[in-house]
């Protein structure tokens, strides 16, 4: 099991990341998932806090199971190429809310899409001892060829001569999403969750669900903090799905 101090310097992180690399594991999932989990977070006051969130669906329909957040203060400063070491701390507690363990979790961010090769969704599955996905809306390193235009066109991301990931089309005549393998599951298995998962939108649905309940924490509490209230706990609708879960 891994645990590491997150109270560290920006260069204990940077080798703390090259030796972490050495244990994400690509291989095939153990078992079909029933469900899917996404994350997503977003900077507060500044950037002196974070709000993350985690949302759970059922991986056959996408349907929204519960949804929680946390909020808490960032203790690390931010430095291109560490942002798992501001972000995972409230990841991880945020799915750790969850009422049930996902069987798969996809992250807003990428996974061995790294310079080191332990980007947000590695860092996460290794701390969670889960499969995971990076499922990131932009390129942080390698190059591609010209992805097709249709849904379900993919190509290549390759960085310093390794394939690090996939750049995988996922409405047609939309921008593509960056996929790549987090830990405990190989990239062909992430790209075709990532596909089944984005059914109506370019985001997969756990994280755009994710993506929705942050965007209306963060909301809510810069209103609040404008008008001097308090902030209360939130419920979100779920889009797709049409239920209230409860954060």
């Amino acid at each position: 099991m891994l645990r590491h101090s997150w109270n560290i310097s920006p260069g204990r992180a940077i080798a703390l990341q090259r030796e972490l690399a050495g244990r994400v594991r690509i291989r095939p999932l153990a078992r079909r998932p029933s469900t899917i989990a996404g994350t997503d977070c977003a900077f507060l006051e500044g950037g002196r806090a974070i709000v993350a969130a985690a949302v759970l669906c059922d991986a056959g329909s996408m349907r929204v199971l519960a949804g929680r957040y946390v909020v808490r203060k960032c203790r690390f400063p931010y430095v291109p190429g560490l942002l798992s070491f501001r972000e995972a701390p409230a990841v991880i507690a945020a799915v750790r809310k969850l009422p049930s363990r996902p069987d798969l979790l996809m992250c807003d961010g990428q996974g061995l899409a790294h310079p080191r090769r332990l980007g947000l969704a590695s860092h996460v599955g290794l701390w969670l001892e889960l499969p995971t996905v990076g499922v990131a809306k932009s390129r942080l390193c390698g190059e591609h060829r010209r992805v097709g235009q249709r849904r379900g066109c993919r190509v290549r991301l390759r960085h310093d001569g390794e394939t690090v990931g996939a750049v995988v089309r996922t409405r047609t005549g939309v921008k593509p999403l960056y996929v790549s393998v987090g830990h405990g599951i190989t990239l062909d298995e992430a790209v075709r969750w990532t596909l089944r998962a984005a059914r109506r939108y370019r985001l997969a649905e756990p994280t755009r669900q994710a993506h929705l309940l942050v965007t209306a924490l963060s909301r809510g509490r810069a209103a609040g903090m404008a008008c001097g209230t308090r902030h209360r706990p939130l419920q979100f609708r779920a889009k797709a799905a049409g239920d209230v879960a409860a954060v």
